[in-house]
């Protein structure tokens, strides 16, 4: 689960990065908001486990999110910017280091 959760993660990373200019700002605000919310859900230390399972659980609550930060930007309620938001908050995994996941 958690290589392809890395994948989809890396994905709207990219996504994320090539995103046009004019969008930037809304697509950015949308996934410093789901990264606030991952820390308020996660609190201080958690693993890559905990961070799959909770993507697991699945992202409605991210378009919730995105809705309500940019209503007037429907191109920011992209999933791919909840997956950057992920793939961004998993470096901060207590067993995550360097591009990848520590085995214990």
């Amino acid at each position: 689960m958690y290589a392809t959760a890395v994948l989809q993660w890396e994905e709207g990373l990219r996504r994320l990065r090539d995103a046009p200019d004019a969008q930037r700002i809304a697509l950015e605000l949308v996934h410093d908001r789901i990264v606030e919310e991952l820390r308020k859900r996660l609190g201080g230390r958690f693993t890559t486990d905990e961070l799959v399972e909770l993507y697991g659980r699945g992202t409605d609550w991210c378009l919730a999110l995105a809705v309500a930060a940019v209503p007037e930007a429907p191109y920011a309620w992209d999933p791919a910017i909840a997956d950057a938001a992920f793939g961004t908050y998993v470096r901060e995994a207590s067993d995550y280091a360097g591009g990848r996941r520590r085995e214990s």
